[in-house]
């Protein structure tokens, strides 16, 4: 069937726009802060953007000043940095077309597919940790991409060339300096480079001598090389420069970031170079081919979620307006499926791929896909975007055939993204529930204090990002250099407390800033999956009601201290831009009211949360958070209440020792029932 729908070169551009939302839009209102957004927003909301050159000077100095150029022109709101994620992404995707373009004009099909691979590359999950990876990684992509582009057309061209040559070294500086994840992936121009110049030279001579001699093809081959060598080496000075720099930098002792570990063991440069070997195979697996299966992978371990669901069905959507648009597509000129090209496409992505991998393998640090780990695929966007390019139009000779697969892979690593906005959507949401139920908790909290944790308890936050938080929450007209509060995970930084016993002093660099603590002053929380925040009270707590098995936990218990919570302050006016507008009251709501009260000793107030608790229909999110409601019964004497939250206690028989425990405190100061304690299962 002919189809009447003509497209041309012009609508390639809103194809990319179209897939840019589809892929990473629509979830734009319920996506947040992530990771290090936290502490970079906080920063500038508070200190002001040109705080954040000096928090990079140890560690990326020349990342500093991206940071405070996109800080002084945007807010400090996820919505504001969600939207310019996919400004980005959808410059990032017209740069790699005009780069791919530059270097083989003659082929815009095949770089048509390469750029639609590289805008919906499906082993790359952090595009919505926004704040930090815009700024990290993704702008100095660019700026490296634009390089890449700037050379082909320098060398096409018969004039200007000196001035494009100029941009595109000054390209590649705004490239390479500010972070190290691009330092191994200059090669790539060099390829690049003898690509456009060995086909200058077969178009200079296109009648070249029949049958020539093994040392006349060598001859022409080392002209070519020659040539491109010449080409590249004005970058190759650049590039040196910046290895020197880092090498001398590293060295300084100015630097604090990630520790190199090659060469820091005895291995032999045998087991160097097998490493070597294995990790570059791993990227090539999984970086280059195994991501694009995520979507088919997860969708079957995750079958009856109704997100996977709709994953599917924008994969299904998007198919159809591929397969659509690329029937109706009139380029320049006309389909031909190159295996030249396809084998240029292939050596060029697959060298890629393993110079991508370098960086991050010689830091010790591992390549996990569909983790925060797959941010150190960012190296390899082109490379494996040209893999998979070449691979399809390798296999897939036919017109129609290959238009059929491109738009199922592109359907697939749009689906993929989809799937991976809701675990951010997800992990967002119980971001929100945290902070909120801190409010409900802790209406204010007495400057100096530390609140731990053995470990934090959600995907994409640390400590480190809830700190930011909590002084945005707690502290909102904070203009100081002595952080009011930090949020410490003792698990995950073991040794940053000098001692799990009160009275000891201890300081915390959180750049700009610092906190100075003393374990003596310190609030102990939890945060379980599926659960509502508990503060831990030493008054309440044993062992065995945390709920969960935790040396650590168990040993920061007797540090808690209630005491420091202001439970009679008004609630702080979290902005709603940032932290999301109040939710109506869930369970959550209740627990955390009835803690408060629990603390203040007003058990009225806490029966009377439990029936209105109820009145709403709502039921405890984990057994454990019946105890306030159980001691509040027994000490008003309600003992078919008691009863009652008894058995829903016990439906959980690890919650057992947690009742038993309650009952032996309460033992201590009221009469309870001989039957009570032989229901539950408690010794006497």
């Amino acid at each position: 069937m002919k189809l009447s729908l003509q497209l041309t070169e012009r609508h390639i551009p809103w194809l990319f726009a179209l897939l840019t939302i589809l892929a990473y839009g629509l979830l734009l209102f319920h996506t947040g802060f992530y990771w290090d957004d936290w502490p970079f927003a906080w920063t500038a909301h508070f200190l002001g953007p040109e705080r954040l050159i000096d928090s990079f000077l140890r560690v990326r100095p020349f990342l500093g000043p991206i940071f405070w150029l996109t800080t002084t022109l945007l807010p400090e709101t996820p919505l504001a940095w969600q939207t310019f994620a996919l400004v980005v992404r959808f410059l990032l995707t017209l740069s790699a077309w005009w780069t791919f373009r530059q270097i083989w004009p003659n082929y815009p099909w095949q770089t048509l597919l390469a750029s639609l691979a590289f805008l919906v590359y499906p082993g790359y999950s952090q595009h919505w940790v926004a704040f930090t990876h815009i700024n990290q990684e993704l702008l100095p992509l660019l700026f490296y991409i634009l390089s890449f582009g700037m050379t082909g057309l320098a060398l096409r061209s018969r004039t200007g060339i000196l001035r494009r040559t100029t941009l595109s070294l000054l390209l590649l500086v705004l490239g390479v300096f500010p972070t190290e994840y691009f330092l191994t992936l200059e090669p790539l121009r060099f390829l690049f480079i003898l690509s456009i110049v060995q086909e200058q030279s077969q178009n200079a001579h296109p009648f070249s001598i029949p049958n020539q001699t093994p040392s006349q093809k060598t001859r022409d081959f080392l002209t070519v090389l020659l040539r491109a060598l010449r080409a590249w080496l004005p970058y190759l000075l650049v590039w040196g420069w910046n290895a020197l720099w880092l090498f001398l930098y590293y060295r300084s002792g100015l630097y604090a970031n990630y520790d190199i570990v090659l060469g820091e063991t005895p291995d032999s440069p045998t087991s160097i170079l097998w490493d070597l070997v294995s990790n570059s195979a791993d990227a090539l697996w999984k970086a280059g081919l195994y991501a694009w299966a995520l979507l088919p992978i997860l969708a079957a371990q995750t079958f009856n979620a109704p997100s996977t669901w709709l994953a599917l069905g924008v994969m299904a959507a998007c198919f159809g307006l591929l397969w659509l648009t690329l029937r109706c597509l009139s380029l320049a000129q006309p389909f031909s499926a190159s295996w030249q090209w396809a084998l240029q496409a292939i050596i060029i992505g697959a060298i890629g791929l393993i110079l991508g991998r370098i960086p991050s393998w010689a830091a010790g640090l591992p390549l996990t896909l569909q983790s925060s780990f797959d941010r150190f695929t960012v190296s390899m966007f082109i490379s494996a975007a040209l893999l998979m390019a070449g691979l399809i139009t390798l296999w897939f000779q036919h017109e129609q055939s290959w238009k059929f697969v491109v738009a199922l892979l592109i359907a697939l690593g749009v689906g993929q993204q989809f799937y991976s906005a809701n675990i951010f959507r997800r992990d967002w949401e119980r971001q929100q529930s945290l902070y909120w139920q801190l409010v409900w908790r802790i209406p204010a909290l007495t400057p100096g204090t530390v609140l731990l944790t053995d470990e934090v308890e959600i995907d994409y936050e640390t400590d480190y990002s809830l700190t930011a938080a909590i002084n945005w929450m707690y502290a909102p007209q904070f203009n100081g250099t002595q952080l009011p509060y930090l949020v410490l995970g003792v698990a995950e930084r073991p040794g940053r407390l000098p001692a799990l016993e009160p009275g000891h002093s201890f300081e915390f660099a959180y750049r700009p800033v610092n906190f100075y603590g003393n374990t003596a002053q310190a609030v102990v929380f939890i945060f379980p999956p599926g659960g509502c925040l508990r503060i831990l009270d030493p008054a309440f707590d044993t062992e065995a009601t945390l709920g969960k098995q935790s040396t650590v936990l168990s040993q920061l218990l007797p540090l808690s201290n209630p005491g420091l919570i202001k439970t009679g302050a008004s609630l702080p006016a979290l902005p709603p831009e940032i932290f999301g507008a109040q939710p109506a009251p869930t369970w959550c709501y209740y627990y955390t009211k009835a803690e408060q009260a629990r603390q203040q000793q007003n058990w009225e107030k806490i029966t009377r949360l439990w029936k209105e608790a109820q009145e709403q229909g709502l039921r405890p999110s984990n057994p454990l958070e019946t105890l306030p409601f159980l001691e509040a019964s027994a000490r008003s004497g309600d003992w078919a209440q008691v009863e009652q939250l008894s058995q829903i206690t016990l439906q959980t028989p690890a919650a057992r020792k947690a009742l038993c425990a309650l009952w032996k405190r309460l033992s201590l100061e009221i009469s309870l029932p001989a039957e009570l304690l032989s229901q539950s299962g408690c010794t006497p």
